[in-house]
C-alpha cells in the first residue's frame, strides 16, 4: 500500500492522469531514466557467502567492545552452503564403530589414554551406534590437573592482556574454520540437526571475540588494579555442547586465568573437538586442560577442591544446591534450570504468536534451557477454538526425524525420556486434555513426537516443573496481570515472553514479569553475545547476576584493587541520596574526627566514582546495536534489599561505601551489626542518614540469626567486606538457600563495585510489524546488512 501510494507511482495518480500533464511527464521521464539503468543491475545473488572458501590467518583479528559485531550464521538457501552442509553429513556419518574418535583425557600437557576406565558415546538419531570413544579421568588425573593449573607451568596467568587477546583472536579464527566439525560432531552426540548447532559456533566465535574484548576494556580501567582470579572449571551441559562450553573456557582464559573443562558426558566428542581449535590457535594444554569424569566422582571432587577459585556451571537448580551444600565457600557463577512461560494475550496477532510459540517449545526438541513450556493464554485467546485448532495443527506439522536427514526440523532428545520428562509426557492431571497427544518411536526411543497439554491448572505439578522435553503445556489467565501472577509463580526467572501489541500491557509485563531474558513478539530463545546478554533471576541463577554475554561477565573471573582515588573534583552529584550524605558529610564538625582525612577523601572519590558510572553504565538502558525493527536493550534491576553485614574488622571506609553503592543502585539497606558491637563509622553512619528514612535500616543480630535469615530466603543479598569474614554459619545457610553473597573487596571504583548490587536484565522487542515500522521509520539506526 505505501509503495503504491507513493509519489512515483502511477497508481497515486491514474484518476486524474492526463497526456501531457506535468504528472504524465515526470511519470514518463521516471521510466524513460529506469529503462537506461537496466544495464547496470546485475543477476548475481547480492548474498555470496561460501562456506566452503578457506580462511587465511589474516583473519584473526583481535576487536574491541566498540567494533565488535557478531558473527553471521550460515545462509542454508545458498546452493554452495547447502553442499557444505551435505558435505558434513557425508564426513561423520561413517565415523563410527572402530572409526569413532578416540579420546584421552588431557592433564599438565599430556594426553593420556592407558589405564582409565572407557565409555562410549551413542548417536541419538541411531542409539545403537558408537560415535566415539572417551577415558575417564581418575581422582589422580583430577587431582593433578587442578595441581597443574594452580602452578601454570605454561605462564598463561603472567601473559599481558594484549598477548592472550591475540591468542584468542587466533582462536576465533579456529572455530570459523571447526565449524563443520563442530556442527558435524554435536549432530553424532548431542542429536543436534545442523540448523540449531549452526548458530552455535557463531555465538562461540562472539564468545571468544567479546569477551577478549571485555577483558581488555576491564584491564584499561585507571583506578584499579586487575589480576586473574586463578583457576576456574567450566560444568557445562550437553543440550548446548558447543557456546555454552565455549563460552566458559573463552571467559576464563580472557581474564587470564587457567581452565579446566569437564564436559557434559553426553556430548564429550564436541568438547574435544572444541578443545583441539583451542590448542590449534596456542592456548597451552596445561592452560586449558579437559577433563572427562563422572560428576558424581571426580566431578564433584573438581568442584569441591580449594584450589578451584569459580565454577562455572550450566545445569539444574538441584545440582547447584547440591554443590553449594558441599561447599558453601564455592564461588559458583551457575545459570540453571527454567520453566519459562509465553503470555498471549488478546491483543496480540495470534498467527505471529502461534509460530513463535512453536519454534520457542519445540526448537532442538524442547531442549533449550530459554524454551517455552508454559503457555499462558487470556481467556479470548483460550476459548478461541481456532487459536486451539491453529496451533494444533502446527504442531503436529513439524517433522520429526534423525537428525541426519537435512528436511527433519526436530530431532532427537538426547537420551530416551525418563523421571520428569517421561511423566510430563504421559501423565495428565485433573483438568488437562491432550491438545496434541505425543509418541514415541517403536524404533529409537529418543524419537518423540512434540505434544500439547491443554488446561492445565495454577500450582500443578505440571505448572510448576521443568520438563526439558518436546512438551507444552496450556493455561488459562482472566488477564495480564493474572498470567504474570501464573509465571511469577513458578519461582524460575530465565526467559519470559509477550505477545501483546498494547503498549499498556507490554509496559505492565516488562516491569513486573521475574526474569532475565525478556522477549515481546518474538521467540524466547536464540539469545545472541552482546545483543540479548543471556542469565535468570531467583531459581534460575545463581551468582550476582551478571550475564553471560555481556561486558561485565568476565569481571567475577578477575580479582580489583584501589590504586588511586577516582577523580573527586568538587561537583554536583546527581544521586540525591548521595548529594545529601556529601551535604552532611561536609556540615558535620566530627566529620574529620570520626574518619580522619585519609578515609574521608576515600569516600569523596568513591562518590564521585559511584555516581558517574551509575549515571553513564548502570542507571541506564543500552541497545548499541540499534538493529531496524528490533530493540536490544541491556539494562539494570536493583536488588530490593541489601543487607550490608559489618564485622569487627571493617573499617570506616568499607563501611561507608557499602552503604553508598547500594543507595546510589535505589536498593533498600539493612546495614547489621552484631550485639553489643561498637563501631563510631556505624554510629556515625546513622546519624547522617537519618533523612534517608525508610531506605536504610540498622538492625543487631547475631551470626546465627542472620544464617537463619539467609536459609529462610528472606534475605535477597548480602554484602561483606571480605571473604575471609563471612562466618561458616553464614556460609552454611548460603547453601540451603542459594542467596548470592557478596564478598569482593570493597572498592571506590564504581564500575565494579556496584555491580554486587544489581542483577542484569535484557528486553528484546520485535517492534515492527512485517517489516512496517510505523512511526519508528525515521530512527536512526544501524546500516541493514
Amino acid at each position: 500500500l505505501d509503495e503504491n501510494t507513493g509519489p512515483d507511482n502511477f497508481l497515486r495518480h491514474a484518476f486524474k492522469l492526463e497526456v501531457g500533464s506535468d504528472d504524465w511527464k515526470s511519470l514518463a521521464a521516471g521510466f524513460v531514466a529506469s529503462f537506461e539503468r537496466m544495464g547496470e543491475l546485475t543477476d548475481a545473488s547480492r548474498r555470496t557467502q561460501d562456506r566452503n572458501a578457506p580462511l587465511g590467518d589474516d583473519e584473526a583479528q583481535a576487536v574491541t567492545l566498540a567494533t565488535f559485531s557478531n558473527e553471521p550464521d550460515t545462509d542454508f538457501s545458498l546452493p554452495q552452503n547447502l553442499a557444505w552442509a551435505e558435505g558434513i553429513i557425508a564426513r561423520w556419518k561413517d565415523r563410527v564403530g572402530d572409526a569413532a574418535a578416540d579420546i584421552p583425557v588431557v592433564v599438565g600437557g599430556e594426553e593420556l589414554r592407558g589405564d582409565r576406565s572407557e565409555k562410549v558415546c551413542h548417536d541419538p538419531s541411531r542409539p545403537r551406534v558408537v560415535v566415539g570413544r572417551y577415558r575417564q579421568a581418575s581422582m589422580d588425573d583430577v587431582d593433578r590437573a587442578l595441581a597443574c593449573a594452580r602452578k601454570d607451568p605454561s605462564g598463561w596467568r603472567s601473559l599481558g592482556e594484549g598477548e592472550r587477546g591475540e591468542v584468542l583472536a587466533r582462536a576465533a579464527l579456529e572455530l570459523r574454520r571447526a565449524r563443520g566439525d563442530l556442527m558435524g560432531a554435536a549432530l553424532a552426540d548431542g542429536g543436534k540437526v545442523l540448523t540449531e548447532s549452526d548458530p552455535e559456533v557463531s555465538e562461540a566465535i562472539d564468545f571468544v571475540q567479546f569477551y577478549a574484548a571485555s577483558a581488555r576494556s576491564l584491564n584499561a580501567l585507571p583506578t584499579v588494579d586487575v589480576r586473574p582470579l586463578g583457576v576456574v572449571v567450566v560444568v557445562p551441559p550437553w543440550n548446548f555442547p558447543i557456546a555454552i562450553p565455549a563460552g566458559g573456557v573463552a571467559a576464563g582464559l580472557a581474564a587470564g586465568n587457567t581452565v579446566i573443562l569437564k564436559p557434559a558426558s553426553n556430548t564429550v566428542l564436541v568438547a574435544w573437538e572444541l578443545c583441539q581449535a583451542f590448542w590449534r590457535a596456542g592456548v597451552p594444554k596445561e592452560a586449558l586442560q579437559f577433563v572427562p569424569c563422572a560428576g558424581a566422582t571426580g566431578g564433584a571432587r573438581l568442584v569441591a577442591s580449594q584450589e578451584a577459585d569459580a565454577v562455572i556451571l550450566t545445569g539444574g537448580t538441584d545440582t547447584a544446591l547440591r554443590m553449594l551444600e558441599a561447599t558453601p565457600d564455592m564461588h559458583l557463577l551457575a545459570e540453571t534450570g527454567g520453566k519459562n512461560a509465553t503470555v498471549v494475550t488478546a491483543m496480540s496477532d495470534r498467527e505471529q504468536a502461534i509460530k513463535h510459540v512453536v519454534q520457542s517449545a519445540f526448537g532442538h526438541a524442547g531442549q533449550k534451557c530459554s524454551a517455552t513450556s508454559l503457555l499462558v493464554l487470556e481467556g479470548e485467546v483460550y476459548d478461541d477454538p481456532k487459536f486451539k485448532e491453529t496451533l494444533s495443527d502446527a504442531v503436529r506439522s513439524i517433522r520429526v526425524g534423525s537428525a541426519w536427514d537435512l528436511d527433519t526440523r526436530m530431532g532427537p532428545v538426547v537420551t530416551p525420556p525418563s523421571g520428569d520428562l517421561e511423566r510430563g509426557l504421559k501423565e495428565l492431571e485433573e483438568g488437562e486434555s491432550w491438545a496434541v497427544l505425543p509418541e514415541q518411536s517403536h524404533d529409537n526411543p529418543c524419537l518423540v513426537t512434540p505434544g500439547v497439554k491443554w488446561g492445565t491448572r495454577p500450582g500443578s505439578y505440571t505448572h510448576m516443573t521443568e520438563f526439558f522435553g518436546p512438551v507444552l503445556a496450556v493455561m488459562r489467565a482472566d488477564d495480564i496481570h493474572h498470567a504474570i501472577d501464573l509465571v511469577n509463580q513458578t519461582g524460575y526467572g530465565l526467559t519470559s515472553g509477550l505477545e501483546s501489541l498494547d503498549e499498556r500491557e507490554r509496559e505492565e509485563w516488562t516491569e513486573s514479569i521475574r526474569a532475565g531474558n525478556l522477549y515481546l513478539n518474538r521467540g524466547t530463545t536464540g539469545a545472541i553475545v552482546e545483543r540479548q546478554p543471556f542469565g535468570g533471576v531467583g531459581k534460575s541463577a545463581f551468582g550476582p547476576g551478571i550475564k553471560a554475554g555481556g561486558p561485565s561477565y568476565v569481571a567475577q573471573l578477575m580479582t580489583f584493587s584501589d590504586v588511586s582515588e577516582s577523580a573527586s573534583a568538587p561537583r554536583e552529584l546527581e544521586s540525591p541520596a548521595l548529594a545529601e550524605l556529601r551535604r552532611a558529610l561536609e556540615a558535620h564538625p566530627d566529620t574529620d574526627a570520626v574518619l580522619g582525612p585519609e578515609v574521608r577523601s576515600r569516600i569523596a572519590g568513591a562518590m564521585h566514582s559511584y555516581d558517574v558510572r551509575y549515571y553513564a553504565e548502570f542507571g541506564r538502558a543500552h541497545d548499541r546495536q540499534r538493529l531496524v525493527g528490533q530493540d536490544n536493550f541491556r539494562r539494570y534491576r536493583p536488588v530490593p534489599t541489601v543487607r550490608v553485614r559489618v564485622h569487627e574488622d571493617d573499617d570506616a571506609f568499607e563501611i561507608f561505601a557499602r552503604v553508598m553503592a547500594a543507595r546510589v543502585a535505589a536498593c533498600r539497606v539493612n546495614v547489621s551489626t552484631a550485639p553489643g558491637h561498637t563501631s563510631p563509622a556505624v554510629t556515625f553512619l546513622d546519624e547522617l542518614t537519618a533523612g534517608w528514612a525508610a531506605f536504610v535500616e540498622f538492625v543487631e543480630e547475631t551470626d546465627e540469626e542472620l544464617a537463619a535469615l539467609v536459609e529462610a530466603r528472606q534475605v535477597e543479598r548480602l554484602r561483606y567486606a571480605r571473604p575471609e569474614r563471612v562466618p561458616t554459619v553464614v556460609r552454611r545457610a548460603l547453601g540451603d538457600s542459594g542467596i548470592y553473597i557478596a564478598d569482593r573487596p570493597v572498592l571506590a571504583e564504581g564500575r565494579i563495585e556496584l555491580l554486587w548490587y544489581m542483577t542484569e536484565q535484557s528486553v528484546s522487542d520485535e517492534y515492527h510489524r512485517y517489516g512496517n515500522l510505523g512511526a519508528r521509520t525515521g530512527e536512526a539506526r544501524s546500516a541493514v546488512q
